[in-house]
Order: structure tokens, then C-alpha cells, then sequence
């Protein structure tokens, strides 16, 4: 259950926060500046909220919990969502607050939010950053998405894997865009959708479909080492 208090430098000096485990996803909500720098790394794809049925754009970082499949060769993971960063954390108007039941704060293991003056370290700005971040981008991609459900442009996607261990894995509840139906838009609707910047985040998230049999080839690859 979540305990939520706003932060404060002087009742919370000695606060220290662990590193997110949200890095090994599978699904992670993300916002359209992110797009660029996702699309490189795994799959886009939509899904909706389970409270509320909007839609809601995210990336994929894994077919199951407690996986990274979009490792880089240094071992890290090669597209680290805000929504990682800003975990425990929320805005509450202007104010910053956190959950003092998460995970994240156990302890006395991690990183310490204030400095000796009680001046947010680099840590806490890291958090501040991306809260921020998140903030700004959820109007343009929520603006996004309208647009794409204006224009008919959502549709299901069937994804089944197959690995060679033998489990058969169906990922459900996922969506993304149709090739199909942004060939069919008119001029005018196009050009609309280009200068607003939807049709580039809408090809965006096309061409990262390419990373799932990437991934699932990299997932096979580590069934293979031995244990």
C-alpha cells in the first residue's frame, strides 16, 4: 500500500534511495520525446490502462518480468525510460513527493537526496528531471494518440513466440499502427499528421517492431548458455 508524503530536506536528510529495478521492465510507459531514442533500442507499442481503457504508449523491455532483452554489449540496457528514473517518485502540484512504502527507500543502502546543506544531490535532480520530463510529454503524447484514434489508426497486434526450450509465450493486450491504414489517409490528413509531428512518431513505432524477433533471438541465445 502506498504511504505518500511530500519531500522535504529537513524531515528527509538522512533518505536514501536505491537504484529503480524498474531497468528489466517488461513494459514501460513512455512518452513521444522518448520515441527517438526507443525506437533504436525495442519495440513501441501501445496498451491500455487496466482502470480506465485509454490507451497509453510504452516500450518493451522484456517478454516476461524480471527480463532485459535490449541489453547493449557493455551489459546495460541499451534504452532506459524516464519512468524508470522517477520510480517511488510523484508530483503532487508543484511539490515532489514519494512513496515511503516503496522498495526503493528500504533500508539505509542507496543514494542520499540532500547534501550537508540540505541542497538536492544529483541523484534527487536526476528524479526531479524526469518527473519533469514526463510531465511536458504526457500532452504531446496523449495529443498523439488522439490523433492516431481520430484517424483509425490503432490496431491489435498478435504476438506469439516460440523459443527453443519449448514454451510458447502469447503476448496479449498490445497494439500499434496500421501500415495499412496510414497508406490510405488522403494528402490533406497526411500532411496534417506530418507537420504536427504524428506521422513521424507513427513510423517511429512501425519500424521498432523489427526488435521483437531481435529480442526473442537474443532470448533463445541465453537459453542456450549453460546454467
Amino acid at each position: 500500500m502506498e504511504r505518500v508524503e511530500l519531500l522535504n530536506g529537513e524531515i528527509h536528510a538522512a533518505l536514501r534511495m536505491r537504484r529503480s529495478n524498474r531497468e528489466i521492465g517488461p513494459f514501460v510507459r513512455i512518452v513521444t520525446s522518448e520515441f527517438a531514442a526507443a525506437a533504436v533500442a525495442c519495440p513501441m507499442l501501445f496498451s491500455k490502462h487496466s482502470e480506465t481503457g485509454a490507451f497509453y504508449a510504452g516500450a518493451l523491455m522484456g517478454f516476461k518480468t524480471g527480463e532485459c532483452l535490449i541489453d547493449s554489449p557493455d551489459g546495460r540496457p541499451a534504452f532506459r525510460p524516464l519512468e524508470v528514473d522517477r520510480e517511488g517518485f510523484f508530483a503532487m502540484g508543484e511539490n515532489l513527493a514519494f512513496d515511503s512504502a516503496h522498495d526503493r527507500f528500504a533500508g539505509r543502502e542507496g543514494e542520499s537526496l540532500f547534501d550537508a546543506q540540505g541542497a538536492p544531490t544529483a541523484s534527487l535532480k536526476a528524479v526531479q528531471n524526469a518527473l519533469g520530463r514526463l510531465m511536458v510529454g504526457a500532452e504531446a503524447t496523449d495529443q498523439f494518440i488522439a490523433a492516431m484514434l481520430a484517424h483509425r489508426l490503432i490496431e491489435p497486434i498478435d504476438i506469439t513466440l516460440n523459443f527453443d526450450d519449448g514454451e510458447r509465450l502469447r503476448l496479449d493486450g498490445l497494439y500499434t499502427i496500421s501500415l495499412d491504414a496510414l497508406g490510405d489517409l488522403d494528402d490533406a490528413t497526411a500532411l496534417d499528421l506530418f507537420r504536427a509531428g504524428h506521422m513521424r512518431c507513427a513510423y517511429a513505432m512501425v519500424g521498432s517492431l523489427q526488435h521483437i524477433a531481435l529480442m526473442a533471438r537474443r532470448r533463445n541465445e541465453r537459453l542456450a548458455l549453460p546454467v
